[in-house]
């Protein structure tokens, strides 16, 4: 079975921090008695170029419900701090959800391409046609030393992180991880959860992007960080070997057991699920576990209703605000079907 580096690298994300030349940074336009007059001309600019290019649709924070707003920061569409500045922030999102812009954030705008799979080169050049027609509409906030000017120094010069979500099972069981990341610190990454800065690893999923923008070029980065993401593959799948190896019978049966909580299960919590998804995922890529579909396309599959299942999108689905019992009921439930669907040889 030839498993492929999408196996390992199942995500990828660009995004691009920027500030205007005339208007007062998010902080201070917060507290600018002109706020929301000029919060309403960056949107409304905003809007029109970029509907002018494609489809988007416009979300006012300051509009959306409590739970609408927790199913976009579920979906990594929105941030925390975009909710928190509601009185001034927006977002323009595509049908597709892989472009999000959200405006007025900690910058004026943070421009983010997702894409399944591998592909750092073409979510940059995706990204960058957007931040080219914003650039003609608005000058951004740009200094001949120090690049782009942002809110926070980290993100001064390029203003652009280069990410990639990584399932990393063997490496993170086999306690590989506390080796891994001083050495990424070194060459200038960083290994952040699955929701960005300050959280955990959620399902063996770890995100890996560039540290520092200021003092390297965008190719640069996207080099960087293309040479560790390839290491790190390869490190990861020689430790899946290495894991099957010596763990035998009792690493399929884990898997086996996942497999039997999920196909059965009447109530299923988020983080039960999250676990019990990665040992299923790691039985594709192993070998354990087949189906009609390619391992990487089961891997997406799961990934994909992992995010559905989530609190803010459940009761999204329901149309109400569920209790945790009735969530963990209906999770149960949409798994047991989905286990069902894919058709699953053991």
């Amino acid at each position: 079975m030839k498993v492929s580096y999408e196996s390992v690298a199942v995500s990828s994300r660009i995004r691009l921090a920027r500030n205007f030349m005339d208007y007062p940074f998010p902080d201070r336009l917060l507290k600018s008695p002109h706020a929301r007059e000029q919060a309403s001309e960056i949107v409304r600019t905003i809007n029109e170029e970029l509907n002018a290019l494609e489809e988007f649709e416009l979300y006012d924070v300051g509009t959306l419900t409590e739970e609408r707003a927790a199913y976009l920061v579920e979906r990594n569409l929105i941030s925390r701090d975009l909710v928190r500045h509601s009185a001034i922030s927006a977002a323009l999102i595509t049908p597709d959800e892989s472009i999000s812009v959200m405006i007025n954030e900690e910058d004026h705008i943070r421009e983010q391409y997702f894409m399944r799979g591998y592909d750092l080169d073409k979510a940059y050049e995706r990204i960058t046609g957007i931040d080219d027609v914003i650039s003609e509409s608005i000058p951004f906030a740009f200094d001949k030393e120090f690049g782009y000017l942002t809110a926070c120094p980290t993100n001064l010069g390029t203003g652009m992180r280069a990410s990639v979500m990584m399932f990393l099972p063997a490496v993170s069981r086999r306690g590989l991880m506390k080796r891994i990341v001083p050495e990424l610190n070194r060459l200038g990454l960083t290994v952040r959860g699955t929701s960005g800065e300050g959280s955990g690893a959620e399902g063996d999923l770890y995100q890996v992007s560039n540290e520092v923008t200021l003092g390297f070029t965008e190719t640069e980065i996207l080099a960087a960080v293309d040479k560790a993401v390839k290491l790190l593959v390869e490190f990861e799948l020689r430790e899946r070997e290495r894991m099957k190896a010596e763990e035998g019978v009792g690493l399929r049966d884990r898997v086996m057991r996942a497999y039997g909580i999920l196909a059965n299960c009447c109530l299923l919590g988020m983080k039960e699920f999250m676990e019990l998804a990665a040992d299923l995922k790691l039985g594709f890529v192993l070998g354990y576990l087949r189906s009609e579909k390619e391992p990487e396309e089961m891997l997406s599959e799961l990934d994909e209703r992992i995010t559905a299942l989530r609190p803010a999108n459940i009761d999204r689905l329901n149309g109400r605000t569920l209790s945790e019992t009735e969530q963990y009921i209906y999770r149960a439930e949409q798994v047991n079907r989905i286990m069902r669907r894919m058709k699953i040889i053991v």
